[in-house]
């Protein structure tokens, strides 16, 4: 069954605080391929938060998607100013656009993620490709 044509324009809750520390830029370089000389996170690292903003979609019983039946299509970040250890970042999904092709909904979201003073970081574009049931 296709995802509700409603969501699109839907904004979500908030995600609670994300506390980045140095060991979490650490853990997440280590686990990324990436370098981190204890400036700015690698530029991949706001995925922590904005993952978390998408989960409350998904997971979300009046949106329909099922978990199992979604594909990361495609994923990129606009920014304000590097994510340092020491913020505390939160995200803010919206869901940009929504249409129904070949069977599956492309659901292309929005995460604003702000700095514990509301202040804005950057922000995350992702497309969602959530598959049908017959499919």
């Amino acid at each position: 069954m296709a995802v509700d044509a409603s969501l699109s324009g839907r904004t979500f809750p908030p995600t609670p605080p994300y506390v980045v520390s140095r060991e979490r830029i650490v853990e997440f370089a280590a686990a990324t391929g990436s370098t981190y000389d204890g400036g700015a996170a690698p530029a991949t690292f706001p995925i922590v938060v904005a993952f978390a903003a998408m989960t409350g979609l998904m997971e979300d019983p009046s949106v329909g998607i099922s978990l199992h039946r979604v594909v990361h299509g495609e994923q990129r970040f606009t920014y304000t100013r590097p994510v340092v250890a020491g913020d505390e970042l939160s995200a803010t999904l919206t869901v940009d656009s929504l249409r129904q092709i070949g069977g599956a909904d492309i659901i292309g979201t929005r995460s604003e993620i702000v700095d514990g003073d509301g202040r804005p970081v950057c922000t995350a574009f992702a497309t969602l490709v959530h598959r049908g049931e017959d499919r």
